[in-house]
């Protein structure tokens, strides 16, 4: 940040003052307005007040506190924008001379983030929902209609007229039938339960409450109910009450001050590491894991995403992550660490990933699969896998993962099944 001094001469040039004339105004010397200007000596209090009126501004502007928000939100774009040769140093230089382009530029970035996750959204609906991929069929069923129908009659104009008329009849049934499956497909995509919240299961109802909530539950930590929001459905009413079963087991397990005092010793430490914080605060893997995503602070300041999938790969909870899209029900990328650890279990997996796509941020990934013998010797194993996903900004190398191949554009990537209907961008 540029210093105080170096905003208060910038200041007055730009209204054409002279030192003389300003420091007479704050009664102070022009020397040691010199001095004050060339960042030699400390201004605070009054004469800091003084100076805000006299050159017609506020001593937030002057501070620079005014244009903090600013500043950082331009450097959270430049970060997400892989490949970008802006200097981070900049920022503060644009956000001060032009508050309102940069302002402009930070709401261009969220309105570009909204429009990926809602794109990804979409995708994961193509992709799961029974109810869209009947109503596409439906859709494609009345074109093909249409199309046989209309060919008819403009291939045989000589066909008698009763015919033509039962053509004709059929060409406006299919039309309007195509007509309201669009209008019910639009309506569908457009509600509030459609594309912006996705809710097609019960498990998607769980997380929707669950991030109302930060994933934190209060009430829980200490053994209690929390309450359940209406309107949830029956399948989710049951989640949510097992989850909460599991949230009120695993506080007993590892208490939260427990938990925060192991992160307190782990603080300093080169390279977040689960396992040495499980021999400070105790439990096991998947518990530290559960725990961790319900910290409001997260993990050293850092939001913490989650991913549980059961022995099949089936996912049964997902904490998203800002940045990046979190492997999906379903159709799903297999080189995802929380699958790789299926193939490993009781084997602790350490990998750092990058999302394709624009944004550059990398994740260190934490993955394990444990199985469940509580049933008996003679009863098959009932395996559990997680992966805890936290922000990672040092360098080195990243496994490229992506949602799934449909809408992945590493067409190098030796795990593809199917083409993808995205351009290659040579993130592979």
């Amino acid at each position: 940040m540029a210093p105080i001094g170096s905003r208060i001469r910038a200041r007055r040039i730009d209204l054409g003052l002279r030192q003389v004339e300003l420091s007479r105004r704050i009664g102070i010397s022009a020397a040691y307005l010199n001095l004050i200007e060339h960042n030699r000596r400390p201004i605070a209090g009054k004469r800091m007040a003084d100076l805000a009126r006299e050159l017609d501004t506020d001593v937030q502007v002057l501070t620079g506190a005014a244009f903090a928000p600013l500043t950082g939100g331009l450097r959270d774009v430049a970060a997400r924008s892989r490949g970008a040769t802006a200097d981070p140093a900049s920022a503060e230089d644009l956000a001060t001379k032009f508050p309102d382009w940069a302002a402009l530029m930070i709401a261009q970035d969220r309105r570009i983030i909204g429009l990926e996750r809602a794109v990804d959204n979409l995708s994961d609906r193509l992709a799961n929902d029974p109810w869209l991929s009947a109503a596409l069929h439906d859709i494609l069923s009345s074109v093909t209609a249409i199309h046989s129908a209309s060919g008819i009659l403009v291939d045989d104009p000589g066909i008698e007229p009763d015919w033509q008329a039962r053509f004709l009849r059929n060409l406006h049934e299919d039309s309007q039938r195509l007509a309201d499956s669009a209008k019910g497909l639009v309506g569908y995509l457009e509600t509030g339960d459609g594309l912006e919240r996705g809710l097609a299961s019960p498990q998607e109802e769980l997380e929707a409450w669950l991030c109302t909530r930060d994933w934190h539950l209060c009430e829980a930590e200490t053994g209690g109910d929390p309450e359940l929001p209406p309107g949830l459905s029956s399948g989710a009413l049951a989640l949510a009450r097992a989850h909460v079963a599991q949230y009120q087991r695993d506080a007993e397990t590892l208490p939260l001050a427990g938990l925060r005092a192991g992160l307190a010793a782990c603080d300093g430490d080169t390279a977040f590491d689960p396992g040495a914080l499980i021999a400070l605060a105790g439990g096991d893997l998947l518990c530290l894991f559960r725990r961790l995503a319900s910290l409001p602070e997260g993990v050293a300041g850092r939001p913490v995403g989650l991913a549980v999938c059961d022995g099949s790969g089936a996912l049964t909870l997902r904490k998203p992550i800002e940045g990046l899209a979190m492997p999906h029900p379903g159709v799903t990328c297999p080189l995802w660490p929380l699958y790789t650890a299926l193939s490993r279990p009781m084997t602790p997996i350490r990998q750092r990933i990058a999302p394709p796509g624009r944004d550059a941020q990398c994740f260190a990934t934490f993955a394990v699969s444990v199985p469940d013998l509580t049933g008996g010797f003679d009863r098959p194993p009932v395996t559990t896998a997680a992966m805890l996903v936290l922000p990672d900004d040092t360098p080195g190398p990243a496994l490229g993962v992506g949602p799934y191949c449909r809408i992945c554009p590493r067409n190098a990537c030796p795990a593809r099944r199917e083409p993808s209907i995205l351009a290659d961008t040579g993130l592979g």
